[in-house]
């Protein structure tokens, strides 16, 4: 049962798999076709599933996935979000069906999933210099010459690297490369557009390679100071604009377009203002965003950004958040203490701890969950334990062991490589399919 789009690509041998027991977060006591999850009739809230559990909620990527689209569309910019915040082929091509121009990737082994299961044209938003990685990419290219790939490059080594190897292969066509403009102190990127021009020009002029455009990663200025945020990343999008002015210029793009991207998934909104009626080149200009977060987006960090991205936009209804993972309570030790059934195994923790959203009885006669009162706090995890703070007042008494805790993560792309399957429900939770990531 699938009520995601799938854009054609080649995911039947997902659907034919067998799922053995052990699967993280599935109740299997002996092997499964993944294409029947759909049709067991499994409800998280009745505790169908295996605990703890990641969900991501269908109505929330369909709306999610309609906004984006629109976003685009608004603002004349183009959508090749960035896989690594999922490695999930089915989201691939759920973003592909609403538009996206391509897939961003961040490693050839990424590039590799991605071309398995039939993604055409990828954005390697990394450095590709390892000897075996750049083989395994030029493969690729060479063995499906309708596969397209356009790679970074931030030196003058890098481009070398890159051109020897492309020498050595008879491609159909050459390589195309993006100079990566970067940020002092940050990572990867050249610090100065003399820099940048430089390795344009060095791209220009290397055999088996062609400029293709300028790229950049606003992300890395997001700080407290949301002003002076704005400024800054004003600013570095004007400098990749002025670069790709420069280097037209000087005749150096060797490809039919230009392409500007940048676009992680809090100023997305501003690059897509930034790079939009760049006009009046020698060949058009295609704005890229690589926005990825905006799929699931989340109840930390993201949400909190996006909310002043929804102010900026004043189009009503933003992202909504789509990814929870449910756990149990094992323990309550202290009045003022449960401890869940997930850890760090389980639960993104780098830029902030899980929130607690729900709780839920199984077997009771509530037909959604309860919203868990203020105070309640994720305050530590271990691998497998969450110390869930509850305030005081009736939920120290109510919440028993056996009840169901979901909860809201930060920072997605550090829960999803915590699970190989995943488990798409609708509003009521009961389980419709599973989505696979390959990190």
């Amino acid at each position: 049962m699938h009520t995601l789009p799938r854009d054609g690509l080649a995911l039947s041998c997902l659907d034919e798999q067998l799922l053995p027991p052990g699967t993280k977060g599935l109740p299997l006591t002996e092997a499964l076709r993944q294409g029947a999850i759909g049709v067991q009739g499994w409800n998280v809230l009745r505790g169908d599933t295996s605990f703890p559990v990641a969900l991501l909620k269908e109505s929330a990527l369909l709306h999610n996935l309609a906004w984006m689209k629109a976003f685009c569309e608004r603002h004349g910019a183009t959508l090749a979000p960035h896989g690594k915040t999922t490695m999930s082929p089915q989201l691939f091509a759920a973003q592909l069906a609403n538009g996206a121009w391509g897939i961003t990737l961040a490693s050839a082994t990424q590039v590799a999933v991605a071309h398995r299961f039939n993604v055409r044209r990828v954005l390697l938003a990394n450095q590709l210099v390892g000897r075996a990685d750049i083989e395994a990419v030029l493969a690729l290219l060479h063995d499906d010459p309708d596969f397209e790939c356009f790679v970074l490059a931030d030196s003058l080594e890098g481009v070398a690297r890159l051109s020897q190897a492309v020498t050595t292969r008879s491609l159909a066509r050459s390589l195309p490369v993006l100079v990566e403009l970067g940020l002092a102190g940050k990572r990867a990127g050249c610090r100065t557009s003399e820099e940048a021009l430089a390795v344009a020009r060095a791209i220009a002029s290397a055999p088996g390679l062609v400029l293709a455009g300028f790229e950049g990663y606003e992300g890395l200025l997001v700080t407290k100071d949301r002003e002076a945020d704005i400024r800054a990343v004003n600013a570095f999008l004007a400098q990749l604009v002025e670069l790709v002015k420069t280097a037209d210029h000087e005749g150096l793009f060797g490809s039919g377009e230009i392409l500007l991207s940048a676009g992680g998934s809090s100023y997305f909104d501003l690059v897509a203002r930034g790079f939009h009626g760049v006009d009046g080149l020698s060949r058009p200009v295609r704005p890229v965003l690589r926005s990825g977060c905006y799929l699931t987006s989340d109840h930390g960090s993201y949400q909190r950004l996006l909310a002043q991205l929804d102010a900026r936009e004043a189009r009503g209804e933003g992202l909504r958040p789509a990814l929870e993972v449910w756990s149990m309570v094992q323990s309550r030790p202290e009045p003022g203490l449960a401890i869940l059934t997930m850890g760090k195994r389980d639960a993104s923790y780098d830029e902030a701890l899980p929130v607690p959203l729900f709780s839920h009885r199984p077997g009771s006669d509530a037909a959604v969950p309860s919203a868990l009162p203020p105070g309640c706090e994720i305050a530590k995890m271990n691998d497998q334990h969450a110390y869930l703070r509850l305030p005081e007042g009736e939920i120290r008494n109510s919440l028993q062991v056996g009840d169901l805790v979901g909860c809201g993560i930060s920072h997605p792309c550090t829960t999803f490589d915590k699970w190989q399957v995943l488990l798409a429900v609708d509003d009521a939770y009961n389980v419709t399919q599973a989505l696979n990531t390959f990190f």
